[in-house]
């Protein structure tokens, strides 16, 4: 499995569809409360200055957690990994290449 990036100039929509296609979930953007609006990029939603070149990479032995974490972290925005039909969300102690 590839490293999957992240990087401040991408779409919220971008960011969620190469999420889809790297793990087979559906990863959620919050923007505060609610759902990001997809043409936004990931720097403009970030609640934290984001760096030029700063990235988040993640693979598929990478904990559902730490991946949220991490994003949190770099740009303070709040993501959470579901499952691919979106009915409910993935567990935090799975690995991303398993949430399919």
């Amino acid at each position: 499995m590839a490293d999957f990036n992240i990087s401040g100039r991408m779409k919220i929509k971008s960011l969620k569809d190469d999420f889809k296609a790297e793990f087979g979930g559906t990863l959620r953007v919050y923007d505060g409360r609610s759902h990001a609006d997809d043409s936004a990029t990931v720097g403009s939603v970030a609640k934290k200055t984001v760096s030029r070149g700063s990235e988040v990479s993640a693979n598929g032995n990478l904990l559902v957690r730490t991946f949220e974490e991490r994003v949190k972290e770099a740009y303070g925005i709040r993501v959470e990994v579901a499952t691919a039909d979106d009915s409910k969300l993935a567990d935090d102690g799975c690995r991303l290449g398993s949430i399919s």
